[in-house]
């Protein structure tokens, strides 16, 4: 049963998918209250202590794993007799470990697993010209999401703490993290020196220098393309190869899956 009425939501979400999923989730669960706690460009390292909270944690997939650094910001988290509903946001391939890695955090944080969900958001190799998942999460994702925090708040209400464990899809050990060699997007001549880039990035790769010019430093890029979305003059591009094979192979629409 509830213990409380209030709902805590914290993501990670450099493009916004997984912060979208997370409140629509909140939304269907309805409680009077809710606090919101975004990881995304925080570096603090101070711990947030959630004590009898109903708990969503939300982080996107990177190569079929929780996005490290998002794992990373979440060992802030200490919870205590908080149930926590999972989600991670992919983008239209594949999320494979990536729930079951999220789930695995959270009980070592403290929290107690009520129910999971994978969902579909646009990828962040995304574009006009090779759209993966475009324009995801839309309504119908959105709704999904708050039909399932509905049924997840059911659950938890007709459940004796501790919440006995169930099945979510992934394999442990978890696939090995993929690294590649160190790139990150870059600047056309359109670009103004606007600053736009600098104030999305989570890692703080980006800066205008004395010269109003960009600067990344490529080592401290995580390829979100938060930059490329939210540049207002289409003036940061990043060119992947893997775009196009991603676009080819995994256009078909994907819908969420969820485990209660």
């Amino acid at each position: 049963m509830t213990t409380s009425q209030t709902t805590h939501i914290v993501y990670f979400s450099p493009t916004h998918t997984s912060e979208k999923i997370a409140r629509a989730i909140g939304e269907g669960i309805g409680m009077e209250r809710r606090i919101e706690t975004d990881l995304t460009l925080d570096e603090s390292t101070s711990t947030i202590e959630i004590n009898g909270s109903l708990t969503i944690l939300a982080a996107p997939v990177y190569g079929g794993r929780v996005a490290p650094i998002a794992l990373q910001r979440m060992k802030r988290l200490k919870g205590t007799n908080a149930p926590v509903i999972l989600a991670v946001v992919y983008g239209n391939r594949d999320y494979e470990d990536a729930l079951v890695e999220l789930r695995d955090t959270a009980i070592e944080l403290g929290f107690t697993p009520l129910s999971a969900g994978a969902f579909i958001g646009e990828h962040s190799y995304s574009t006009p010209a090779l759209p993966v998942a475009m324009g995801r999460p839309d309504e119908a994702d959105l709704g999904i999401a708050r039909r399932f925090g509905k049924e997840s708040l059911l659950k938890l209400e007709r459940t004796n703490l501790p919440v006995p464990t169930f099945y979510i899809k992934g394999n442990v050990p978890y696939k090995p993290l993929m690294s590649g060699k160190p790139s990150a997007p870059v600047c056309t001549e359109n670009c103004f020196g606007c600053g736009e880039c600098v104030e999305v990035c989570p890692t703080h790769a980006i800066r205008l220098n004395a010269e109003n010019v960009i600067e990344t430093d490529i080592n401290r890029c995580i390829r979100c393309c938060a930059c490329v979305k939210a540049c207002p003059n289409g003036a940061r591009v990043y060119d992947n190869p893997f775009a196009a094979f991603l676009h080819e192979n995994f256009s078909a629409r994907r819908e969420p899956e969820l485990f209660l």
